[in-house]
């Protein structure tokens, strides 16, 4: 636009001028001549003809800017008011890529990463701090990318992660979804022993949170929960629950994320079929035979949580007794058993030395925040809860609106039956095998690898399995020997 004005007004200026050059030689020719003078008036009317031009012409520019310019700020206004709209009812904003390149400052700051996508820390132009989720997975990324849009995009709730908004990168570039920065990270940063972990699984730094904030926080995963499998117009089945995806706020109020595998289930369908998904260590029997899965597997991947928030462990261990070395002549005096935490916390119940289960810290009085007086009774509560949410049948499973009630104190909440808890058989391989025969212990283990967490340390020194934060998606046989 303005390269054009540049040119009509230099060609008005160079057609004066030489109407101003022919006035000159004609006057040395012809001198006063009447031709002279009848050429020079039709001269001048030219030359204030084109200035005539010039004049309307910037006019007309002066007022189509000032119309461009007006369109320019009512269309940013109506985007803000737009934008303000959407946000207020909740639907998520489509950004730009510039926009999410700006607000992560080009992707510096990295709060974590997964085995599909990687989370950046952002501030938005508004001032408003994000998490920045990039999926960076072909495939797997898009069904992630649509799965956790379509669960969560429609829904409103205090303890479920809000999303502020999407971005598609054209051409099969990543794609992003922007939510509302959580301050105080992950639940599992909380209640395990701080260790250092390397890797793509880094933590970061938390600490020990009292026993009246686990429990609050038990409650608020349990609301977000019932209201994704009763208030929804469709059923939203999460899928993987785990420590991981339980943040915590400023207050540490439980905010439930992470709905890349989650599935929609309508309100008339009794089960879902779909492939395993989910994290070791908090699946629930039922993907083992290949039943299906209802809202019933996220109540045992709950009790599953409830029982790593009492024992501020995890549930699966190898503990290592001996001192661990092995020479060159052969095996040494180390020897290895698998510890189940739910079957500790079953058999205290019933011995009635319930507090024995509880985070030793939590009675040391090492806690961040709260109280430290513990009630017995609300252990027994919880650990009640969660014995019931990890039945084997799913049938006596409760539902996560009753789950809410029981730890509200609303109804009486009997003791849980035995179970059999299958994953004590698969763990159930005696010393001897371990470390003289591992080759039977691997054919039984790899039965149990979706059942049970990787493999770590412990903060007191004990080898143990260390729940692994990935989430996966089998197509494959789970009792596979592969």
């Amino acid at each position: 636009m303005h390269m054009e004005e540049k040119k009509a007004n230099l060609t008005a200026a160079l057609s004066i001028l030489c109407l101003i050059i022919l006035i000159v030689i004609l006057r040395l020719t012809l001198e006063l001549s009447k031709t002279f003078y009848l050429i020079l008036g039709a001269d001048i009317a030219v030359i204030f003809a084109i200035i005539a031009l010039l004049l309307i012409r910037r006019h007309y520019s002066d007022a189509r800017r000032l119309l461009e310019s007006r369109w320019i700020s009512e269309g940013k206004e109506l985007r803000i008011e737009y934008s303000f709209l959407r946000k207020v009812a909740g639907v998520p904003i489509k950004f730009r890529y510039k926009e999410i390149e700006d607000a992560t400052d080009n992707f510096q700051a990295q709060l974590g990463q997964g085995a599909s996508a990687t989370v950046f820390k952002g501030i938005l132009t508004d001032g408003t701090q994000v998490a920045v989720k990039r999926i960076d997975s072909q495939e797997r990324g898009e069904k992630e990318f649509r799965s956790e849009v379509s669960a969560i995009a429609g829904v409103q709730h205090v303890n479920l992660v809000r999303l502020l908004g999407y971005c598609c990168v054209t051409g099969g570039g990543p794609r992003f979804l922007v939510y509302d920065f959580i301050p105080n990270g992950s639940l599992d940063c909380w209640i395990f022993p701080n260790r250092t972990t390397g890797g793509r699984n880094r933590r970061v730094g938390g600490g020990c949170l009292s026993w009246d904030l686990r429990y609050r926080v038990a409650v608020d995963v349990a609301r977000a929960l019932s209201y994704l499998h009763h208030d929804c117009r469709s059923r939203i089945l999460h899928l993987d629950v785990k420590p991981e995806n339980i943040l915590l706020d400023e207050n540490y109020r439980a905010i439930v994320s992470d709905f890349g595998l989650s599935k929609l289930m309508g309100k008339d369908d009794s089960r879902v079929i779909t492939t395993i998904r989910g994290t070791r260590g908090y699946l629930a029997p039922e993907w083992l035979l290949d039943q299906g899965v209802t809202e019933k597997s996220d109540i045992y991947s709950y009790g599953m949580v409830l029982l790593e928030m009492i024992g501020g462990r995890r549930n699966v261990c190898l503990i290592e007794t001996g001192n661990g070395n092995r020479s060159n002549d052969g095996p040494g005096t180390s020897r290895r058993k698998w510890q189940y935490f739910p079957k500790i916390v079953s058999e205290k119940l019933r011995e009635g030395r319930i507090m024995e289960v509880v985070d030793p810290r939590l009675l040391d009085g090492h806690v961040d925040g709260g109280r430290t007086m513990i009630e017995e009774r609300e252990v027994r509560r919880m650990v009640c809860v969660a014995l019931w949410c990890i039945q084997e049948r799913s049938t006596l499973r409760p539902t996560m609106h009753r789950v809410v009630e029981m730890l509200e104190g609303r109804v009486a909440i009997e003791e849980p039956p035995d179970t059999q808890m299958i994953v004590v058989d698969l763990l159930s391989v005696d010393d001897d095998q371990i470390d003289d025969h591992p080759e039977v212990a691997d054919g039984r283990s790899r039965n149990a690898a979706v059942m049970l967490p990787a493999e770590g340390h412990s903060g007191d020194g004990h080898h143990v399995a260390a729940a692994n934060s990935g989430s996966y998606s089998f197509a494959m046989s789970i009792l596979s020997p592969r």
